[in-house]
C-alpha cells in the first residue's frame, strides 16, 4: 500500500469528491471540518470509512501528516483487505467504532445547541413583549419569529444509540473487539454497521449545521434584524424618556452570554454584543435596528449606484405605475412598455451598484446586498412579510455559495478579480471572440483591444449583458412578461422553502451522478515519456460551475458546456435563487442537455456524422432514419413520430425527454425506452454498477450489460498491466491516474 504526505493546511479530501479509497493516518493529524464544527482525527484513524460515496465534508490536515492509501470503498473490498492482512483488523474495528462516537458526541453537541437557540429565541421574545407590556411602551414588530420553529429532523440518531456508544467506548470496548476479531464476517459486518449508522449521524451533522447557519441570525445579526436589537432598541427609547434600563440591560445580556455558549457566532460579534451591553449613555444612540419594509428601499438602492434624486423620483414613479397596474402579466402595448423601461433601468443600476460596491473597503448594507444577490428593490413589490424574510437570509449568504455554486454577485466578483473569465455569449463568442469581432468590424483598435482584455470593468459589462440579462429572463420562466426586481407573485411558498441552497444543488447533481457516473467526466491526456507513457487518454471528473439567478424561477438553463476550447473545463449552468419546481427534475434535464452540447463540442463538425460514432451521431442517424428502423415496432414508430413534433423537429430535445425517462423510470426497471433508444444510452449514459446489478435479472438489459461489463473489464485489465509497468519503470500513480482505473471500476 502507498504511503501519501500531505503538508500542514493541505486538503485530503474536499466535500462532494468521490470517495475513491481509504486513507489510514500513519502520523499527524486531520481535521474533519462541518463548518463551524470539526473532529480531530489523529493515528490510526481511517479517512472515508464511515462515508457513503462522497465525502460528507473537507478534511484538512492539522499538521504535517502520512497517509497510508488503502484501496477500498465497500464491504466486499473490505473483506478482502481484511482477509489479507488480518492485523488490519483491530485497527479498522476500532477506528470504526470510536470515529462513530466522536460523530455521536458531535451530534449530540449540536442538538443541544440547536434545542438551545430555539429555546432561547423564544423565551427572550415572549420576555420582550411581557416587559414592553409592563412597562407601557410600544413593541416593535418581529415578523421572522412567527416562522421559526424547532428542529425537525431527517436523519436522527436516537438517544440509545449515544447510549450504546458511551458505554462500549468507555467499559466494554476491549471485550467487544476480542469477539469481534476473531472471524472476518463478524469484523466486515461490525465495520459496516458502523459506517451505515455514521452516514446517518453525518446527515444529522449536516442537517443541525444547516439550522443554526440559518437560524442563529434571530439571535443577532450583522443587519440589526433580531432579537438583541429589539431590546437594543428599547433600551434607547427608555435613556431617552429617563427611565431605568437595568432589566433591558440584564436581558441583552444574556443573550450576548447564550451567544457565546452557543458558539456558532463569529468571535466579532459576540464582542459587539457585550460592548452593547455595557454601561454607556443609550440617550445618545441610535436604535440599531433597521425596519426595511419601512425603508424606501429604491432610493437607498440608486443613490448607492450614483443617481441624482431626479432620476431616483422617475423611477419610483415608474415603479408605481408598474404596482398599480391591474394585470403585471398582461401583453398590452402600454405595459410591456413599462416592464420595458424598468428592465433596462434594472440592469443599469445593477451595472453601476456592483461597481460601486468593488470601489468600497465596507461591505455593503444588507439592503444592498438584497439587491445584488437577490434582485430585491421594491418593498411594494415583494411585500413586507416576503420582505423581511429576505432581509433575515442576507445573514445567511453562505448557504448559497461552494466551490462550485455562486450567487450573481459572486460569480460578478470573480469575473472582476480575474478568477473567472467571462462567459460565451448567445452567439456562443467568448470574450475574447467578442472583441476581435468588435476589431474586425472597425469598432475598436489594436490598442483598445489590448485595453479591454485587461480591463476588469469591461469584462463585469460583457457578462452582465449577455449571461446575467439573457440567464435572468430564461430562468425565471416568463420569458414575454418577464420583469427582473422581485416580487411576491414569484413566490407561491415561504422563501425559506424555495430558496435554491448549495447543498440542495450538490444533493441534486449527487443523485444524478449515484446513477449516471460517467455524466460529468471528460478525457484528458496524460503523458511521461519517461517512465513509458507517450501519450494516454485519462477519464476525469469536472463538476459544473452553477450560477443562481436572482429570481424566483421555474426554469434551469444549460448555458455552456465548457470554458473556451479546453474540454477539461467546468460546464455553466443558470438555475433560479427560488424556485417551487422539483430541482431533481431541473437537473436532470439540464444534465440531459449537457450530454448533448459536450458530445457535440468534442467531436466537432463530426457529430452528427454516424461514420464518428458517438452519443449525438448515434442519436442523429438513429432520430432521422426511424421509419426505416427495422427494430422499432409500429407503435414505437409512432411513439418517435410524436416526441419529434413535440420537440419542434430538435433532436437534442428528444433526445433530453429520453434522458430523464432514462434517470427518472429506466434506472428503477420501469420500461420507456424502445430497443434502439435503450441500446444508445447504455453505450453513452451507462447506468453505475450497482445499478446494472440490479437490472441485469431482466433479459431487456442483460445483453447490453453484459457487453458493457465485458469491455470495461478488458479496460480495467490493460490500465493495471500498464500502470504496474509505469510503477516498475519509476513512475508516481498520481490522483488522476487513480481516478481513471475507477471510473471503469464503477
Amino acid at each position: 500500500m502507498k504511503v501519501l504526505k500531505v503538508k500542514q493546511g493541505e486538503i485530503v479530501a474536499k466535500r462532494q469528491d468521490k470517495v475513491m479509497e481509504w486513507y489510514l493516518i500513519q502520523e499527524g493529524a486531520v481535521i474533519r471540518q462541518f463548518a463551524f464544527a470539526e473532529i480531530e482525527m489523529k493515528r490510526n484513524s481511517i479517512i472515508g470509512i464511515l462515508e457513503n460515496e462522497w465525502f460528507a465534508c473537507d478534511y484538512v490536515a492539522k499538521e504535517d501528516t502520512a497517509l497510508i492509501v488503502i484501496p477500498c470503498k465497500n464491504a466486499v473490498d473490505l473483506h478482502r483487505i481484511l482477509s489479507e492482512h488480518e492485523n488490519f483488523r483491530p485497527i479498522f474495528l476500532r477506528t470504526a467504532i470510536e470515529q462513530r462516537h466522536q460523530a455521536l458526541c458531535l451530534y449530540s453537541s449540536l442538538q443541544k445547541k440547536a434545542d438551545m437557540l430555539h429555546l432561547i429565541a423564544e423565551t427572550s421574545y415572549n420576555d420582550y413583549k411581557n416587559t414592553c407590556s409592563n412597562l407601557l411602551m410600544d413593541e416593535q414588530d418581529f415578523t421572522r419569529i412567527e416562522n421559526f420553529e424547532a428542529l425537525n429532523m431527517q436523519h436522527r440518531a436516537e438517544n440509545w444509540e449515544i447510549s450504546n456508544s458511551n458505554s462500549l467506548v468507555r467499559s466494554y470496548l476491549k471485550e467487544y473487539m476480542q469477539l469481534m476479531i476473531k472471524d472476518d464476517n463478524l469484523c466486515v459486518g461490525a465495520i459496516m454497521e458502523a459506517a451505515a449508522q455514521m452516514r446517518r449521524v453525518t446527515q444529522g451533522i449536516g442537517e443541525m449545521v444547516t439550522y443554526l447557519l440559518y437560524n442563529r441570525d434571530i439571535l443577532y445579526a450583522e443587519s440589526g434584524d433580531d432579537i438583541f436589537h429589539l431590546y437594543y432598541s428599547l433600551a434607547v427609547e427608555l435613556s431617552r424618556k429617563d427611565r431605568d434600563i437595568a432589566e433591558t440591560r440584564k436581558q441583552m445580556l444574556v443573550i450576548s452570554n447564550a451567544m457565546e455558549r452557543l458558539g456558532i457566532y463569529e468571535k466579532k460579534q459576540v464582542e459587539k454584543s457585550k460592548e452593547l451591553c455595557d454601561e454607556r449613555n443609550f440617550e445618545t444612540d441610535e436604535s440599531g435596528r433597521i425596519r426595511v419594509s419601512r425603508e424606501d428601499c429604491v432610493a437607498r438602492i440608486m443613490e448607492y449606484a450614483g443617481y441624482d434624486d431626479e432620476a431616483i423620483a422617475a423611477y419610483k414613479k415608474l415603479l408605481e405605475q408598474y404596482r398599480n397596474l391591474p394585470d403585471r402579466q398582461s401583453s398590452d402595448n402600454d405595459v410591456r412598455r413599462i416592464r420595458k423601461e424598468i428592465t433596462a433601468r434594472f440592469y443599469e443600476i445593477y451595472q453601476k451598484a456592483f461597481l460601486r460596491s468593488t470601489e468600497d473597503l465596507m461591505r455593503p448594507s444588507p439592503i444592498i446586498l438584497m439587491f445584488l444577490n437577490f434582485g430585491f428593490m421594491d418593498v411594494g413589490l415583494l411585500g413586507e412579510e416576503h420582505t423581511n424574510m429576505l432581509y433575515n437570509l442576507v445573514d445567511s449568504l453562505g448557504l448559497f455559495h461552494s466551490d462550485h455554486i455562486f450567487t450573481i454577485y459572486d460569480w460578478l466578483l470573480l469575473i472582476y478579480q480575474g478568477k473567472k473569465v467571462p462567459s460565451r455569449n448567445e452567439f456562443d463568442l467568448d470574450y475574447n471572440g467578442y472583441l476581435q469581432d468588435l476589431k474586425r468590424q472597425g469598432e475598436i483598435t489594436d490598442v483598445q483591444m489590448a485595453e479591454l482584455k485587461e480591463n476588469p470593468q469591461a469584462k463585469v459589462e460583457f457578462e452582465i449583458r449577455n449571461v446575467f440579462m439573457s440567464g435572468h429572463r430564461l430562468t425565471s420562466g416568463r420569458v414575454t412578461t418577464f420583469c427582473p426586481i422581485l416580487s411576491s407573485e414569484e413566490f407561491i411558498n415561504t422563501i425559506e422553502k424555495m430558496a435554491v441552497t448549495a447543498e440542495r444543488i450538490e444533493n441534486a447533481i449527487n443523485k444524478i451522478r449515484r446513477l449516471d457516473y460517467s455524466v460529468l467526466y471528460r478525457e484528458v491526456m496524460f503523458s511521461d515519456p519517461a517512465h513509458g507513457i507517450n501519450q494516454e487518454w485519462m477519464m476525469h471528473e469536472v463538476l459544473p460551475d452553477v450560477i443562481l439567478m436572482p429570481d424566483a424561477g421555474t426554469r434551469a438553463v444549460m448555458w455552456q458546456e465548457t470554458v473556451g476550447a479546453k474540454t477539461n473545463t467546468p460546464a455553466r449552468f443558470l438555475f433560479p435563487m427560488f424556485t417551487a419546481a422539483d430541482l431533481d427534475e431541473l437537473m436532470v434535464e439540464t444534465m440531459g442537455r449537457y450530454r448533448w452540447e459536450i458530445c457535440r463540442r468534442i467531436q466537432g463538425v463530426y457529430w452528427n456524422d454516424i461514420r464518428e460514432r458517438s452519443l449525438t451521431s448515434e442519436y442523429c442517424d438513429y432520430i432521422q432514419f426511424y421509419r426505416k428502423n427495422s427494430d422499432l415496432s409500429a407503435d414505437a414508430k409512432e411513439k418517435v413520430k410524436t416526441a419529434l413534433a413535440r420537440a419542434r423537429n430538435s433532436y437534442r430535445e428528444v433526445f433530453v425527454k429520453d434522458y430523464i425517462s432514462w434517470m427518472k423510470y429506466e434506472s428503477a426497471g420501469s420500461f420507456r425506452l424502445n430497443k434502439v433508444a435503450r441500446e444508445i444510452l447504455v453505450r453513452y449514459c451507462p447506468f453505475a454498477k450497482d445499478v446494472r446489478v440490479n437490472l441485469m435479472q431482466n433479459p431487456q438489459y442483460q445483453n447490453v450489460f453484459r457487453k458493457l461489463n465485458a469491455e470495461n473489464a478488458k479496460k480495467v485489465q490493460r490500465l493495471t498491466a500498464m500502470y504496474d509497468k509505469y510503477e516498475a519503470a519509476g513512475g508516481e500513480i498520481t490522483p488522476e491516474l487513480n481516478e481513471n482505473l475507477k471510473y471503469y471500476q464503477m
